[in-house]
């Protein structure tokens, strides 16, 4: 209990905590009047004020909105305050730490991405057939960005142009006269620049070819070579001949790949100079570190102007044996003097030389400082045919720690010579069986320079081998116009007017324009004529119509490609051979963690029948046909004891089983993987150890 005076009453609650409000005051003079007159009123003289300590602090200290700052800090300091804070702190520190930990997790158990490279198809584009865009009756650069949709629609993201460099077109292209120049048959820089634009804006990526070996006789460099002109001088390889009777000995034997002697007099000069191809392709002399330069600026050029990779092109016959021995033939009691055609001799002194992958490794160190920028990868290829030799092919990947090529380009498929189930296993095992572990495979079944699938191997036999190509692991390869099944036109229908060179002359069938639809000239040009005649099948082979058929084979090859990209046994998993014989050949590919599989049965024979059940344990009794050459049996339900094919039929069939092939024992040996990965269903994510 506090007393207080009534007259100290303001200075009492004062001093206990209260706040003065003078204007209750009077002044003295007034209430000394006052308390005179008033004596004789009784006025109590002391009041008592109950008062709780407690209480009066818990109404200052409640909070309230819009406290001040002082007020707000005594309350932070209070436990109920600082623990909960605490608690909430420790909370997000921890949560941090547990996801930052299992972001590191992620990225460590994670597979590597697959490359734009290796994610993708590749198609394969001659120009100048591909699609006039100037009535000029020759396919350009404007042509192909026309057609681009054509690209997208076949659910295909990488473009690759075979050459367009300036060039008398001799050998149709690949004799370059200028490597920084377009030739003008094809458009100017500028057309090439808007290409280009196309199409990384539709997302696709561009490949071009480059053939480093040997340039044009018209090239600046051969004339200032021939005229022995400054560090020109060596730039090509010169040898001295004898001359007897008006004829030319050359130094040596070695023959030219187009066949005679692969040495050439030059009467400016009074040398003779070496060609592996045409006369008019001199070889660079690449032992010449000025050549090698040159190479290399020519590379960083079109890798500036944003190309995404190269195809280098003819790389084994970069070097030369400086001794210039002759090379041994193959039948040794043939007469030397009678020997005029490739095929006659071993190619030991003018073919992978030693030295020869210092050179490929130089261009991919090039290739290398371009891919530093994220998602800027350059790809690198070699377009170099090996073909008895396996193991030369497989040096072009490099090493473990040394890089070359991401690949070299297969023709296995291309270079088989005869079709049967048994032959297709042999040339896929052989590439599996030899490439190097952690390398990417590819496959190809066109090319500009052989007959294509309908004339090689027969029309019955196209859908069967797009099935192989875009369901074998790796990235495939298609050679424009095979998606519609074209053929190589009459040979007969080739005139000498189309090229001004003899040996190219074969080559050219299968280089026909594109056929895009029925009308005149197949709709590759408004003009009256095109370079080479389009095929006679046109009206009933070309883009148009089969886009609108379901059973066609652009159908189909787009139904495989999505098929590809959206099923990850086929994009990335395990391939294992279950059976081949003279008819089928019969394959699964799968991936851990996934109990979807997917079992390839293609027939490149006869009519056949194949119990697989017996084949491979634990597989189920029925599968379900996935997709088929023949579209109307896609979905139906086949009993894997009893599978028949047709002649040229594929199926793809789709079953689920706990018991991969990969991990059965009766298969070791038989399986491969190139981009090794898991699949976690609970995760709904891949990852690398399983």
């Amino acid at each position: 209990t506090v007393e207080v005076e009534a007259r100290s009453l303001p200075m009492e609650l004062s001093e206990k905590g209260g706040v003065e409000n003078n204007g209750f005051v009077q002044n003295e003079a007034f209430e000394d009047k006052e308390t005179d007159t008033s004596s004789q009123e009784e006025m109590p003289k002391t009041c008592s004020v109950d008062v709780d300590p407690v209480a009066v602090e818990e109404t200052v200290l409640k909070p309230y909105a819009g406290m001040p700052k002082e007020v707000l800090l005594q309350f932070s300091s209070q436990a109920r305050y600082r623990v909960t804070r605490e608690i909430l702190f420790w909370l997000i520190i921890a949560g941090s730490v547990a996801l930052v930990c299992a972001t590191i997790a992620i990225i460590a158990l994670s597979p590597k991405c697959l490359d734009w490279w290796q994610a993708s198809p590749i198609y394969q584009i001659y120009p100048r057939s591909f699609k006039d865009s100037n009535m000029d009756g020759n396919g350009d650069l404007k042509g192909i960005q026309e057609k681009l949709d054509h690209i997208t629609y076949l659910n295909i993201k990488t473009v690759w142009i075979t050459s367009f460099f300036k060039s008398p077109l001799k050998d149709l292209g690949y004799g370059a006269e200028d490597f920084y120049e377009i030739d003008p048959i094809f458009g100017s820089m500028r057309d090439f620049e808007n290409l280009l634009a196309a199409i990384h804006d539709k997302g696709l990526k561009v490949i071009m070819d480059l053939i480093p070996n040997h340039t044009s006789d018209k090239h600046q460099w051969f004339q200032l070579s021939r005229n022995r002109t400054g560090k020109y001088t060596d730039y090509y390889i010169w040898q001295d001949c004898t001359q007897a009777a008006g004829s030319v000995i050359p130094p040596n034997n070695w023959v030219s790949v187009f066949g005679n002697s692969s040495w050439q007099f030059d009467d400016v000069r009074k040398q003779c100079y070496f060609h592996q191809f045409g006369k008019e392709q001199p070889d660079l002399n690449f032992r010449n570190p000025d050549v090698q330069q040159e190479i290399q600026d020519i590379i960083k050029f079109w890798l500036g102007k944003g190309v995404d990779g190269f195809s280098f092109g003819s790389v084994r016959f970069l070097l030369e044996a400086t001794h210039l021995r002759d090379e041994p033939p193959v039948n040794k009691s043939q007469n030397g003097e009678n020997i005029t055609a490739y095929s006659q001799l071993y190619h030991d002194y003018t073919t992978t030389q030693v030295g020869l992958h210092d050179i490929i490794r130089g261009f991919r160190h090039t290739m290398n400082q371009y891919s530093r920028e994220p998602g800027r990868y350059r790809f690198m290829g070699t377009d170099d045919d090996e073909k008895e030799d396996i193991e030369a092919t497989m040096m072009y990947y490099g090493t473990t720690f040394i890089q070359e090529a991401d690949f070299p380009f297969n023709f296995n498929l291309i270079n088989m010579k005869d079709l049967s189930g048994k032959s297709v296993f042999e040339a896929v095992d052989s590439w599996m069986r030899n490439m190097p572990a952690g390398k990417w495979p590819n496959w190809a079944v066109g090319s500009p320079n052989v007959d294509r699938i309908s004339t090689r191997i027969g029309k019955e036999y196209v859908n069967v081998m797009n099935m192989l190509l875009l369901t074998l692991p790796g990235t495939p390869v298609t050679y424009y116009g095979e998606e519609i099944g074209m053929e190589n036109i009459v040979s007969e229908n080739v005139s000498e007017e189309c090229v001004n060179s003899g040996p190219v002359v074969a080559t050219l069938p299968e280089k026909s324009p594109m056929q895009w639809d029925g009308e005149v000239n197949a709709g590759f040009t408004e003009g009256n004529s095109s370079w080479l005649p389009v095929n006679s099948d046109y009206q009933s082979v070309n883009v148009e119509m089969q886009s609108t058929w379901s059973n066609s084979t652009l159908s189909l090859y787009r139904a495989l490609t999505l098929l590809r990209s959206s099923e990850l046994p086929l994009n990335r998993g395990w391939m294992c051979y279950i059976w081949n014989d003279s008819d089928v050949f019969v394959y699964v590919r799968e991936l851990d963690g996934l109990d979807r599989v997917f079992m390839m049965v293609l027939n490149f024979g006869q009519e056949s029948t194949i119990d697989l059940k017996a084949i491979v344990p634990n597989l189920p009794s029925e599968a379900v046909v996935r997709l088929s050459t023949h579209f109307s049996n896609a979905g139906k339900v086949v009993n894997t004891k009893l599978i028949k094919t047709e002649m040229g039929e594929g199926l793809v069939l789709e079953y689920k089983t706990a018991k991969p092939v990969h991990t059965m024992e009766a298969f070791q040996g038989k399986c491969f993987v190139a981009e090794k990965a898991c699949y976690s269903k609970a995760l709904d994510l891949l990852y690398v150890n399983c």
